[in-house]
This record gives C-alpha cells, structure tokens and sequence, in this order.
C-alpha cells in the first residue's frame, strides 16, 4: 500500500514557509515510524517519494545505478523539470563522467592540498572572531560566519577580493530567502549572476592561466574531452555554492547550539569533549542540506515501498540525522558523541568533496572560540533562512565575553 505523507501527517515540503513554521523533528519522527517511505503530491504536478529513515537513507545514496542524479538533486529543480545542468556539473552527473570529473576535481581538494592552506584559514578564523570577542553585541552570522567560507574558497579559485561581497549575495539568494514572500524569479536570477561571472572567469583564464582551480579546471581533459566554457562556469557554481552555504550555516548553528547548551560548551572548552566530535556533532545538528533527491532508473524496493521508474525519490537527511535507531537521544545535544554516522555530507559516490575543507574551516572557527571565549550568550532566538533545501539561521544577534 501506498502512504501519502498528506494521510499521515500533513505538510507541504514544497514550502518554504510551511517548513519553517513547523517543528522540522516532530514532522520526520511521525514519518519515520508511520510512513518512512511516502508518496507527495506537488502543486507542480509532479509527485515524489520522501525517504526518512537512516537505513534507507543511507541505502539509497550507495545505490548510484537505480537512482540517477544527473536529472537534478535539489527539489525545487527536480519539480520542474530536468536540471539543465545534468551531465555536465558535478552534483548532477552519473558514472562513468561522474568518477573522471571527480578525480580532476579531488587534485584541488585533496586533504594534502587542502592542509597546504589550513595555516591561512586558522589565521584568518582567528582574526575574525577577535574582532567579536568582548566587543559587545555582534551579528556572529555577518562578522564571522559569513567572511571564512567565502573567502577561502575564492582564495582556492583565485578571485579578486573585490568580487567576493558579490558572490556572497548572490549564493545567499540562490537557494534560500530572508523572507517568506520574496520573488519566485530571485534565486533564478541569482544562479544567473553566479553562472555568468563564471563564463567570463573560465575565458580569462584560458587567455592567462595560473595554479587555481578554474584554471585546472579549463586545462583538464574529462573522457579525452576538454571541458566547455559554460562546464567549467557550472562545475564552479558547484564549489561555490558548497564551498560557502553549509559551513555558513553550520558555523552559525554550533555558536547557537554551544551558546543554548551552555554544558557543552564548558564540556568543550575543559578538554573533555575534542573538537573532532563537536564538528561532527554541529554537522548532524544543523544539517544543513535537508534533502537530495534522485530520479529512480528503474523499479525498485525502498524501505518496502515498490518504486516505479522515472519517479522522483527524494532522501530527508534531517529525519536521517534524527533517527533514534541510529543516534541515541538524537535531539539532545552531545559534543562528545562517538557514533555519529551522521549522512549531512551525503553518503557514497557524491559524498561532499569539499569534506575535508568544511571540517577545517568549522573546527578553526571553534578553536579560537576556545581560546578566546569564555561564555557564549545567544541574546535571541536566531531566524530561520526560507528553504525547501537548506536548513539554517539568517543571522545570530549573541555576547562572546
């Protein structure tokens, strides 16, 4: 039999603001134990399937053959039709391209690569939360939060400084919103911008390459082909968006969980919790991507639901990341927690490749923090950013004494 989520437990995941106004957890343990596996219409036409325990999680993002990527892996795109990107950017491509882009793109992002700059993101993690530190009231998520990831992945592609607050803007409005009613055509509008600048960037490399990656990239050969214009515009959009989104929002979501959870943050800052696990536990706490989504190839059998090909499966990484099944007390903050398989990075042949560089920004951020903070005091309940893909705050008004 079928279960619809609408018969189970009504909500729109197409909403932006419907999933803002709702309790994200009481939503997903309804599901996870009355339809881990459920049918949802779309006022788009096109209905999809919502995967919300971590076994079948997990099982579906190891099985790359049955559930394709290259027709898009974000909701929002999926609904509407074929991601125009597919085959051709990174995130939305399929073996064999998929594993030879890849392999060009984790020479730029290999952890020896990226430990070569891990100097450069202390410093300048350090530097940044100087500035906060006993100053008084600060918006961490725009005088911290915001500077390190965007900045460190533009220094990895070699763009000017004056470039950057641009790029910023426009990644915060490509695939979230400050407010509930903004323009439809304003995240279209901003991956427009990103896409653009970068066609312009892949062309001016050609004529002057140097060490970055956009020029590894124009002088690469995937499949004895060399990479377009707009393929490496795409493949770029692709870094940086990822590059900066979730380790915005998952530096903004540790100081809010460590400045609420006031046992945790002196767990950490005594030594008794490593910062290893309070990363690990910050990535599972935000999740910052809520979903990805895969386009099945042919029929199959998730979580005892028979699938039907071409049908649009979509796998809930926040109901994953709070499966009592897997992680004990999933809603209790815990910086000292070992098992922790947590899927916010994905899972299997599109596991994030830039892993390793979100992990070292995040734990630099926490580390000075460390050294420099004594309490964390979360002077308001910081807002949601409108998304039915990221999860995350828009700004974080606290005191860092």
């Amino acid at each position: 039999m079928t279960l619809t989520a609408r018969s189970v437990s009504p909500l729109d995941l197409t909403d932006p603001t419907a999933l803002v106004d709702n309790d994200p957890y009481a939503y997903w343990e309804r599901m996870r134990a009355e339809a881990p596996v459920a049918w949802h219409e779309s006022p788009h036409g096109t209905g999809f399937w919502s995967v919300s325990r971590h076994s079948d999680v997990v099982a579906c993002y190891k099985d790359a053959t049955g559930l394709s990527s290259a027709g898009g892996t974000v909701l929002d795109v999926l609904l509407r039709g074929r991601d125009s990107a597919g085959g051709r950017m990174l995130a939305v491509m399929d073996r064999p391209r998929h594993r030879a882009l890849r392999r060009v793109l984790q020479q730029a992002f290999s952890p020896r690569l990226i430990r070569q700059v891990e100097q450069q993101v202390s410093s300048r993690a350090d530097e940044l939360v100087a500035t906060v530190v006993g100053s008084g009231p600060v918006d961490f998520a725009a005088e911290v939060a915001e500077a390190l990831p965007i900045n460190t992945i533009c220094d990895l592609l070699e763009l000017p400084a004056s470039d950057r607050p641009d790029l910023l803007s426009w990644n915060k409005r490509a695939l979230s919103s400050d407010e509930d009613d903004a323009d439809p055509m304003d995240p279209l509008e901003a991956r427009n911008e990103i896409l653009g600048y970068f066609i312009e960037m892949a062309r001016e490399r050609r004529r002057r390459p140097g060490e970055d990656v956009i020029s590894m990239l124009a002088d690469a050969r995937v499949e004895g082909e060399p990479l377009s214009d707009d393929d490496i515009a795409l493949n770029c959009y692709s870094l940086i968006i990822g590059g900066d989104e979730s380790t915005r929002m998952s530096t903004i979501g540790a100081l809010d969980a460590l400045g609420r959870h006031e046992d945790q943050w002196r767990r950490l800052r005594a030594g008794s919790a490593t910062v290893g696990t309070t990363v690990e536990e910050v990535l599972r706490w935000v999740t910052p991507a809520m979903h990805f989504a895969r386009t099945a190839t042919r029929e199959l059998l998730i979580g005892g639901q028979r699938i039907r090909p071409g049908e649009i499966v979509s796998m809930w990484n926040i109901s994953a990341n709070n499966d009592p099944d897997v992680f004990d007390a999933p809603r209790s903050f815990d910086v000292g927690r070992v098992n922790n398989p947590h899927v916010s990075l994905g899972h299997g042949p599109h596991f994030c490749l830039g892993a390793f560089l979100g992990r070292l920004e995040l734990s630099a951020v926490l580390n000075s923090i460390i050294s420099r903070a004594s309490t964390i005091e979360v002077l308001a309940p910081p807002p949601r950013v409108y998304s039915t893909f990221l999860f995350g705050y828009t700004e974080l008004r606290l005191v860092l004494r």
